[in-house]
């Protein structure tokens, strides 16, 4: 968990610019800034770097301070709080993690028509055959565990040439703004910090998405 402090000395660098590129930024400044000591400002920004949270860089002319993917991150599950908080009826959960190699299962099942048909119908698209596999961050597994009631879509099984296959439910998402859904099988029980995602086209060639790339995916209930 990010600490008070840090959060808020994250969140006014990123108000000074921090996230659309470095920002020059000094010890003094920044305590201006948050109303402490240049001391103070200094252990903030050392625990912002350790945290990876932010990137610095010392230049002839002074410190440039840029907020990192990981600091971004941290600020949108803040801010995914606070709609939670003060707009209830319209929620929005942000999970992020690395992407990873699956075992190839979610090809095979994607790739049955009935599964394809049904999918289309209560997703509104054609799944690719295959699923983008994602480890969730330690901040992700305890966001995912508030998804129960975000808005699950229940698909049913079937049963094709004497054998049965097994349900599955789907949340609705974006990654990079595309279309896409969370699947979890009803007959699987999955790590809390993996996702399986599908979609309408191969995620990872259309986003250049490889084994250990950040990824953010994006789920708003109504």
């Amino acid at each position: 968990m990010v600490e008070s402090e840090d959060l808020q000395s994250l969140k006014t660098i990123a108000l000074l610019g921090g996230c659309r590129g470095p920002i020059r930024l000094s010890s003094q400044s920044l305590g201006k800034e948050l109303g402490i000591s240049p001391q103070t400002a200094s252990r903030r920004l050392i625990a912002l770097e350790r945290q990876q949270f932010i990137v610095r860089s010392m230049k002839p002319d002074g410190q440039y301070v840029a907020v990192s993917r990981g600091g971004e991150q941290a600020l949108k599950r803040e801010y995914a709080d606070y709609v939670r908080i003060f707009n209830p009826e319209q929620r929005r959960y942000v999970l992020a993690g690395t992407v990873i190699s699956g075992l190839g299962e979610g090809r095979y099942y994607m790739s049955l028509p009935h599964y394809k048909e049904r999918f289309g119908e209560y997703l509104g698209f054609e799944p690719f055959p295959g699923t983008l596999n994602i480890r969730l961050d330690t901040a992700s597994i305890e966001v995912r565990k508030h998804l129960d009631h975000a808005g699950w879509i229940e698909v049913p099984g079937f049963t094709a040439d004497e054998r049965t296959f097994g349900g599955a439910r789907v949340l609705p998402c974006r990654i990079g703004g595309q279309k896409c859904a969370i699947v979890e099988p009803s007959r699987t029980h999955y790590p809390e910090d993996i996702v399986e995602v599908i979609a309408g086209c191969e995620l990872r060639k259309v986003l250049d998405l490889n084994d250990n790339d950040m990824i953010e995916v994006e789920i708003a209930h109504d």
